[in-house]
This record gives C-alpha cells, structure tokens and sequence, in this order.
C-alpha cells in the first residue's frame, strides 16, 4: 500500500483555515450591516439626547441660578461700596409720584416747580410730597442701620428726570439730611429709578437695596400716603410674601383733600385693581405701566439681584394667585 502523499494531506488545514477566514469576514460584514432595529435604536438614543438637552437648556435659563448666577466682571469692577453698607438691614421706601423741577428748595410748594397730574393740582398734594421725602429723610438720618431708597421711574414724557432722583435732589437741597450739602450725597440715601407702579415701587426698592448693599432687609417701613396704607400692607406685601411683623407703613396724606373723597378714589383706583390683578400685570394696570414708561427704560435687577428673577416674571393667568416659589427673605 502506497503512502499518502504529503500534498494531500496539506489541503485539509489549508481548506480549514480559508472557511474561517471567510467566517470571521462574514461575521464582520453583518456586524456592519445597518439594520432597522439599529437605525431605530440609533433614532431613539438621538431623540432622547435632544429633548435632555433642550429640558437642561430651559432649566438653566429659567432658573434664579442660571443665567443671571454670575455677576458680569465688567460691572463689578466698577462698584466700590462702603464696607458701613453691610451693616444695613433697614429699607425705607418713599414712592414717588411727582417730578420736582425747581432749583431752590424755598419754593417747593409752589406747584409750577412740580411736574403735576391735572388730579394733583391744587389738592395739597405737593406738600404731602415733601413731608413724605422729610419724614423718610428722619428716619434715614436717625436711624444708622437704615438705607433710604426714593422709588419711581422716568414717568411724565415732559421731563427726563425720574421721580426719585428730583425727590433725592430735594432732600439734598433742602438740607433734610443735615450737614450734607447738596454737591455730597448722603451715603444711607439712594434711587430706585425703575418703578412705575407702588408694586414696583416696593418690589423693585427691595432689589435696589441688595444692588446698592450686597444683601437684602430685615424690615421694611414705607412713608406714603395714608390713604395707600391697605394698598400696601394688605396687597403689594402680601404679593412678595413679606413678613407682616417686619413691615411699616407711615401714612401722611394731603391737608387740602377730604378723607372720604381720598379713599374712594384710592379704593377705586388703586385697591380694587390691585385685588383683582396682585402682580399688576395684566389689562388695565398693565396699560398703566406702558404709559407710565415713554422712554422705554427697564430695570437692571435681573442681573444684580437674580435670587429675584422668579417674581419679576411672575404673571399668572389666575390674576390673585400667590407666587409660591423661592424668595430670599422666606
């Protein structure tokens, strides 16, 4: 019997090892192969990658501690505050709601000095002005933790100058503030330039005390009229969610106005509205602020005072449902 020859017993490894060969390439060739249960797998993680992404994009810039977290460099380096400020905890609001023009605080009462509604002339009002302006002044002056805030925006199309810079340039004139002249500013005495309403007059005063001193009140004491007293205490600090205890009001109202014929228009005007509408953002309040803002100006609160950014954009469609979200003083 003859021996195998050496050539045919080399063809079975060499077939073996071509069929793996073409085994692993096939293997490969599937595993390449986009089939439908891949592509679908593939669009489903590619979906659920948007929407995560989308979602963690409306967090950001909706929350208080987004987009408005970090205080821009370029304005804080051009802020240098009195290391005295951190030790305020008193705000002390006085609305506006005149334009005084004048130049020599003698003539004060003399309503051609004021930029006047046809409704505020010859009522007594101008008078009420300042005596609110002195009584807030005393309480700044006398008390060393108190920072006094004059509150109103640029609201008459005749006049350029805000509310609370011609009442502040009053006091200063006036020498409310004792031995500071007019040309030295009062270092517990500011502007709140923005308000356009006594919501914002009281909401926007709070942000402008944190802007001007790095941290918010403890307590809050409002010098206006006293006709405006439940307007302010049962509403606008209701609104904010601001403690009842550690909020003041101090009403002085004008001599010439009979009580009756003052608080019907208050509760007409202004009470009524405001329950009604608690953020003054919607219909008739809202229209108010339009006309009240001629110069299109808007505030600068969402960046210094961003813990607040929640409220400020707060308009619900129920018009007296309470803001329930997060608050500094809460």
């Amino acid at each position: 019997m003859l021996p195998t020859p050496v050539s045919f017993a080399t063809r079975r490894p060499f077939r073996r090892n071509g069929g793996t060969l073409h085994t692993r390439q096939r293997t490969i060739d599937v595993l390449r192969t986009r089939a439908r249960v891949t592509n679908l797998a593939v669009l489903l993680l590619g979906s659920f990658a948007c929407l995560s992404f989308i979602f963690n994009l409306s967090y950001y810039f909706s929350s208080p501690g987004g987009l408005h977290a970090v205080h821009p460099s370029s304005i804080l380096s051009t802020i240098r505050r009195d290391r005295g400020l951190g030790n305020l905890d008193h705000l002390v609001i006085v609305p506006g709601h005149s334009i005084w023009h004048g130049m020599n605080a003698q003539s004060r009462l003399d309503e051609q000095e004021w930029v006047l509604e046809p409704y505020q002339k010859g009522t007594g009002r101008v008078e009420a002005f300042y005596q609110h302006i002195a009584r807030g002044a005393e309480i700044a002056r006398t008390d060393e933790h108190a920072l006094l805030v004059f509150s109103g925006g640029q609201t008459r199309a005749s006049s350029t100058m805000t509310e609370a810079e011609s009442y502040l340039r009053l006091a200063l004139n006036a020498n409310l503030f004792g031995n500071f002249a007019a040309s030295t500013p009062f270092p517990r005495a500011t502007t709140e330039n923005y308000a356009l309403d006594s919501f914002q007059n009281l909401l926007f005063s709070v942000a402008r005390f944190h802007e001007y001193t790095g941290r918010y009140p403890s307590k809050i004491t409002v010098v206006g009229y006293e006709m405006k007293r439940a307007r302010f205490t049962d509403l606008h600090r209701a609104a904010i969610r601001w403690p009842e205890k550690a909020f003041h009001y101090i009403g002085i109202d004008p001599s010439a106005e009979t009580d009756t014929l003052a608080h019907q228009g208050e509760r007409h005007n202004g009470y009524i509205p405001y329950s009604k509408d608690l953020y003054g953002c919607h219909t008739d309040l809202l229209s108010k602020r339009r006309s009240r803002n001629p110069f299109a100006r808007f505030h600068s609160y969402f960046t210094s005072s961003p813990e607040l950014t929640e409220i400020f954009e707060y308009c619900p469609s129920e018009s007296t449902m309470l803001f329930q979200g997060p608050l500094p003083w809460t």
